[in-house]
């Protein structure tokens, strides 16, 4: 017996593939005061496609004037809530959360030398910073409570960050130190991080975390990039990018299985983007860049 299928719903089959397999072609980078969605799959060399735009004068009349000078470098800038709103850090002091269609700010937080953010369970949001008067921390914030700082928690030179969902835990890297911690209050006004473990990591200069499965983390310093078995509590170098020094962002995706990193070539800084598998060269030219990040698509 042949079934007949309407058309209806196979142009909504290929429409939903296609936006999955759209989607997870996207790069999110950022540095200076700007912010680009690039597809990585149309880029190589200098030719780089750029599907989205933004910058601080974007967001002129939506904050304070004077918030806007801490946007000035863009350190990380990550996908969140399926590809929705994008959450941004900035060394000279800035966090934003930005709906992706509007270009609305709905979030703004002072963070001195803020390195890495993450969006976690209830709307809190969390960010690691390299510096603070008060000294180095770990903050956390709630999306609909701008500049209050709801818990914090001492990290010295925090880069690095992740949500580790199945486990519950979040595990934040700082110079020589890598952490985890559960959630305690969580879905009341007090939130609290409690730290469970710490490990010291293989070299000093922690720069960023990638999860890689369930039970496995990258972990990027100085010298090189170690995989992290969580249950084992064992680093062990990680050969792609053992001996590749100075790496600010690494990134395992694992619906591609690509691996995408940065590192320092000018000062701090980069104009270029390595992936592998296969292996390409996407070079930025208009933006100093520090970490990128891809699209994980979980919808």
């Amino acid at each position: 017996m042949k079934i007949s299928i309407p058309c209806f719903i196979l142009f909504s089959l290929f429409s939903c593939v296609s936006e999955k397999s759209n989607v997870l072609h996207e790069l999110v980078i950022c540095g200076d005061n700007k912010v680009w969605i690039i597809d990585k799959e149309k880029s190589e060399g200098s030719n780089v496609e750029v599907i989205w735009k933004w910058e601080i004068s974007d967001v002129s009349g939506q904050i304070p004037d004077e918030y806007q000078n801490y946007l000035k470098s863009m350190d990380e800038c990550k996908f969140v809530d399926n590809n929705s709103k994008l959450l941004v850090a900035s060394s000279s002091g800035g966090v934003l959360l930005i709906d992706r269609e509007t270009k609305k700010c709905l979030f703004h937080a002072y963070a001195p030398m803020a390195h890495s953010v993450d969006l976690l369970p209830d709307n809190k949001i969390a960010v690691a910073l390299s510096t603070n008067p008060n000294g180095n921390s770990l903050e956390i914030y709630d999306i609909n409570q701008s500049n209050v700082v709801l818990f914090k928690d001492s990290l010295y030179s925090g880069h690095g960050s992740v949500w580790m969902e199945k486990r519950q835990r979040f595990y934040a890297l700082g110079y020589d130190m890598l952490r985890e911690y559960s959630l305690v209050n969580w879905n009341t006004s007090m939130p609290k991080l409690k730290l469970e473990r710490e490990w010291i990591i293989p070299a000093e200069g922690g720069h960023d975390l990638s999860k890689v499965s369930d039970n496995e983390i990258l972990v990027s310093d100085h010298h090189g990039v170690s995989l992290f078995d969580i249950d084992k509590e064992t680093f062990m170098p990680f050969v792609p990018l053992d001996t590749v020094q100075n790496i600010k962002s690494v990134n395992y995706n694992m619906k591609t299985k690509e691996l995408i990193y940065t590192k320092a070539e000018v000062s701090w800084w980069t104009h270029n983007i390595y992936i592998h598998n296969p292996d390409k060269v996407i070079t930025i030219s208009e933006i100093n860049l520090y970490k990128v990040r891809p699209n994980s698509y979980q919808k």
